[in-house]
């Protein structure tokens, strides 16, 4: 449901325009140095208010309600909360009965039987990143040395950075979005983590990865383009008995364990669904054929404040798998 993970169990809470947004973290170690400043280099890059990404401005300064006592964590659950601030709910309440195309208006309606908060997405709002971020923020300094870094690939089509701006400048003009690629690279993982089937490294952080709004694929090392290779291509030589190999293909995983390589993943980020253009839907009072109402607040390209998100969807499955295999612990008393 709101939970993921074993160990290193990460709950989301909060709506878009409620009182707050946050997350929970079970299973963070006793005795790691943690502070509110430690979580803001992340949580700025995921901001809006840069071109192209939404208007709306929170202030995202993360609240550390428990875990934590002179400074450091205690073993006990950490609790990270958000105030929502810059809300503004008078559009959502005049589309209530006409669910907008492309968003999850209409699902969980049918599923809550229209309990749920509708404003701005309530629990499926972009706006519950914010608490994953923390969580990744908490996650990479149990990761200690590991470097987990993503960027933006590719943005309406284009790769190169001119490209990318026309695409966001041209979406901006039309009244519309686009989507991207967002790549993410760990390097200094070991080998060895992950379960056949499963709980494999790729079935857990897939599981992680497709939690994240508007993601609509992932793939591994060369991914797709394997399908296009022959096997003596796609197959990684192997130069060295720690299982260092020669490419890549596997994109650090084999048999849904770690190898010891760079992890390689890549995400399709979807056009986010609120945009200035109308789109067909109806009224669910009526059954009644409509088009709906453009407004609202919305990124140009939402990819453009995926990647903190995604580096921390990664963080948090890492943290939790090197957890299972015992690692976190060895590695904090390694590095005290």
């Amino acid at each position: 449901m709101n939970t993921i993970g074993r160990m290193f169990r990460v709950s989301m809470l909060g709506e878009s325009h409620g009182q707050c947004v946050g997350v929970l973290l079970d299973g963070v170690p006793p005795g790691m140095e943690l502070s509110e400043k430690d979580l803001l280099p992340d949580l700025e890059r995921r901001k809006g208010g840069k071109r192209g990404t939404t208007p709306r401005k929170e202030a995202d300064a993360p609240l550390i309600k428990s875990g934590v006592f002179k400074g450091k964590t205690t073993g006990a659950p950490v609790l990270i909360l958000f105030e929502n601030k810059d809300v503004d709910p008078s559009f959502y309440e005049k589309i209530k009965d006409t669910p907008r195309p492309g968003h999850a208006d209409l699902v969980a309606r049918i599923k809550y039987g229209g309990f749920n908060d509708h404003r701005g997405g309530g629990h499926f709002s972009g706006r519950l990143t914010a608490g994953l971020v923390a969580a990744g923020a908490v996650a990479k300094k149990m990761l200690g040395k590991m470097s987990v870094k993503a960027e933006i690939v590719e943005i309406g089509g284009a790769r190169d950075e001119k490209g990318k701006e026309k695409a966001i400048d041209d979406a901006l003009k039309e009244g519309d979005s686009i989507g991207g690629i967002v790549e993410c690279r760990v390097a200094g993982l070991p080998a060895g983590l992950g379960e056949p089937f499963f709980d494999s490294s790729e079935s857990l952080l897939s599981h992680a990865i497709f939690s994240i709004p508007a993601v609509k694929g992932v793939e591994f090392g060369a991914g797709f383009s394997c399908a296009r290779m022959k096997g003596s291509e796609c197959n990684d030589p192997i130069v060295s008995k720690e299982g260092r190999t020669a490419t890549n293909n596997a994109g650090g995983i084999n048999g849904g364990i770690t190898n010891g390589n760079e992890l390689v993943l890549r995400i399709a980020v979807k056009p986010t669904a609120t945009i200035k253009k109308p789109g067909k839907t109806v009224n669910l009072e009526t059954g009644d054929p409509i088009v709906s109402e453009p407004g609202g607040r919305h990124d140009a390209c939402i990819a453009l404040r995926v990647p903190a998100v995604l580096e921390a969807a990664v963080a948090v499955v890492l943290a939790d798998l090197m957890i299972m295999e015992q690692r976190i612990g060895r590695l904090m008393k390694h590095e005290a």
